[in-house]
């Protein structure tokens, strides 16, 4: 097993303590485990820190360890995720294609690509090396997955969808379904017909049970490094800009357009053709009903600045208890 002193120049850490202990583990700072490592990345976590039992701590602030043995890093939460991929190395792959997987004969498959049962590739879908595609997932006609991309159990991807280098595709995810898209004549529905595709960069993890839409006429497009949670919905013609992460339940509505590393809470609602500034963020629940700057926090519904959402939050708390006060002076006087 690894030393703190070891686990240090994996994280490039200074040592606090004793550099030659042996570390077993990782665990979590409130159930800390005698011979593991743990961190503190939030200081709402610092109250577990004097009776952890993990003997070491990484953090960011020496001052904070009491004597415990421990290692000092900017970042603690990306040095924990180093130390984790240590202790829990990701499963390989067993190259080759299972026999129960269904390959078109104009599919090309790539070098040392895994393919497991119940898998379909359709006719034009282009498999790049080093890929991997999970038991009973679809690759539709003329689909590219870029190389190094790792595709769980049960994903989806239609026809003429590009999916960049290094991508993690989570179970249950659907890529290039028709957007919701109909017009109304005569009190009928009529479907409009969706020809545009989608084009995920390099990086993109999306999660499990995310759906994403297809394109009316262009494109939807995630660029480089966006990070989707689960059950996440982006609809059609949406362009995420490079860095973005949208936290599970969101909704981004069609033709809306987010900068550069827009950060969204849980459950957050974007309608339909918006801009967003890049550095953005909105906070859960948040529901976005027009374009917006870069660059500022955001709350509420609708959304607005932080700032004036709390102010506004305020009034209507002090008007709730103005209102509460007059009701009671009402009552005393019918009471008189």
């Amino acid at each position: 097993m690894p030393t703190l002193k070891q686990i240090a120049s994996l994280i490039d850490g200074e040592i606090i303590g004793d550099p030659m202990i042996d570390i077993s583990g990782v665990s979590e700072i409130q159930n800390g485990k005698s011979g593991t490592i743990t961190f503190l990345g939030n200081s709402k976590y610092q109250k577990y820190l004097s009776d952890t039992s993990a003997s070491a701590i990484i953090s960011n602030n020496e001052s904070i360890l009491e004597g415990k043995n421990g290692i000092i890093v900017q970042n603690p939460t990306l040095a924990i995720s180093k130390v984790l991929e240590l202790f829990f190395p990701k499963k390989k792959p067993i190259v080759g294609i299972h026999s129960n997987a269904s390959i078109h004969e104009n599919a090309t498959i790539g070098n040392n690509v895994t393919i497991d049962a119940g898998v379909v590739i359709e006719d034009g879908a282009i498999i790049k090396d080093d890929v991997w595609i999970g038991s009973n997932s679809v690759v539709g006609q003329n689909t590219i997955v870029g190389q190094n991309s790792r595709l769980y159990a049960n994903v989806t991807l239609y026809h003429n969808i590009t999916i960049g280098e290094r991508a993690i595709i989570h179970s249950g995810a659907v890529i290039g379904s028709d957007g919701f898209g109909f017009t109304v004549e005569n009190g009928n529905n009529y479907k409009i017909h969706h020809t545009g595709n989608v084009v995920v960069g390099n990086d993109v993890e999306i999660g499990a049970s995310t759906t994403i839409d297809r394109g009316t006429i262009g494109d939807t497009t995630l660029n480089d490094d966006v990070k989707l949670d689960n059950q996440v919905q982006i609809a059609h013609n949406v362009k995420l800009g490079k860095g973005c992460r949208i936290s599970g339940g969101s909704c981004i509505g069609g033709s809306t357009e987010l900068g550069e590393n827009v950060i969204a809470g849980g459950m957050v609602g974007f309608i339909n053709s918006l801009v967003i500034g890049s550095n953005s963020a909105f906070a859960g629940a948040s529901i976005v009903t027009k374009s917006l700057p870069g660059n500022q926090i955001y709350a509420g519904n609708p959304a607005r600045e932080i700032k004036s959402q709390h102010k506004r939050d305020a009034t209507i708390a002090e008007i709730a208890r103005i209102k509460k006060q007059l009701d009671k002076l009402q009552n005393q006087v019918k009471n008189n």
